[in-house]
């Protein structure tokens, strides 16, 4: 979602489109910064009407009360639908239909790595085996997947690549998430830009979920998984998501993980009017293992962070920057 001027969009736009959706259906889930799942199997009962034309319906709606252009994915399950919404021209709708071999044609010829839960290991793991696109790993034998990553993950990659989701619309999650994103003053070539932003938004959700939550979770909160959100010139938004090696709240960490999303994209000359980065699946920090490092430059990175946040804290969130941002 995005406004139809293509400015990036503003909380009171966001929390309209979400009142909207919530009329239809009570089953909504926010995804800030510009997303959003919601179950209408009920809702379609209701009006009486197909997915597609309800669909048609929320996009009008939204961009007469908004003033909000939408891309809607259509499908039986959230990580279809998500996928839908990605492929979704904008002020279009994207229609998955509830056929297996549908599904399995949709997504056999994308890269191992759309999968939900296949982070950069698991993906070189199943690349060094030939299993490198969806289509191959819905094809491989479930025995030697298995094998190759495990049991349990081994069974998820295998039922997500035939487009089997069993992750509920859970209504009210959004606690659950947080984001940030930058807007260019104008669309952005230069990649040395692209990674400056990203080192700022990073920066930003570290200290977010280390300080500003204190005061509901007592020790802040560390996320287990980010996503990279990139909105070009053209209204194309690219997405990708990566599960961290362990829940963390350390900027260094999220940074390099932002770093490698980017890389992963393959951008290139890409014009890009915003960036954003949203921290999910958030627990809080006390109940979060880390493990033990031996890197002493990974100790002082941490002591720092307790510092800057303790300055911040007291003199306010811009009271002290990283050189590279504060030139």
């Amino acid at each position: 979602m995005h406004p139809a001027d293509g400015r990036p969009l503003g909380a009171p736009e966001y929390a309209g489109v979400l009142a909207l959706l919530g009329g239809i259906t009570p089953a909504v889930q926010a995804l800030p910064p510009d997303a959003a799942l919601a179950d209408v199997r009920a809702a379609l009962r209701y009006f009486g009407c197909d997915a597609d034309r309800l669909a048609a319906v929320i996009r009008v709606r939204a961009l007469a009360l908004y003033g909000v252009d939408a891309a809607v994915g259509v499908a039986g399950n959230p990580m279809l639908a998500r996928a839908a919404a990605r492929e979704a021209r904008t002020g279009g709708t994207l229609v998955i239909p509830d056929d297996p071999a549908a599904v399995r044609a949709f997504l056999a010829g994308k890269p191992v790595t759309a999968l939900d839960g296949v982070g950069p290991k698991a993906a070189r793991t199943l690349c060094s085996y030939g299993l490198d696109s969806v289509g191959r790993v819905a094809a491989a034998p479930p025995a030697a997947l298995r094998r190759i990553l495990g049991a349990r993950l081994g069974r998820e990659v295998q039922e997500r690549a035939l487009g089997i989701d069993r992750t509920p619309v859970r209504p009210g999650a959004a606690a659950r998430a947080i984001a940030a994103e930058r807007a260019f003053d104008r669309d952005e070539l230069d990649p040395v830009r692209h990674r400056r932003a990203l080192l700022s938004l990073a920066d930003e959700l570290g200290a977010q979920l280390r300080t500003v939550r204190t005061q509901e979770q007592g020790r802040g909160q560390v996320c287990r998984t980010l996503s990279l959100t990139v909105r070009c010139a053209d209204r194309t938004t690219l997405t990708r998501t990566r599960t961290l090696a362990e829940p963390t709240a350390h900027s260094a960490a999220l940074t390099a993980t932002a770093y490698a999303l980017y890389e992963a994209l393959g951008l290139q000359r890409a014009r890009v009017r915003a960036l954003s980065l949203r921290a999910e699946e958030l627990t809080p920090a006390e109940r979060a293992t880390r493990q033990l490092s031996l890197d002493p430059e990974d100790e002082k990175a941490r002591r720092l962070e307790a510092v800057t946040d303790r300055v911040r804290a007291r003199f306010g969130p811009h009271a002290i920057a990283r050189g590279t941002l504060a030139a």
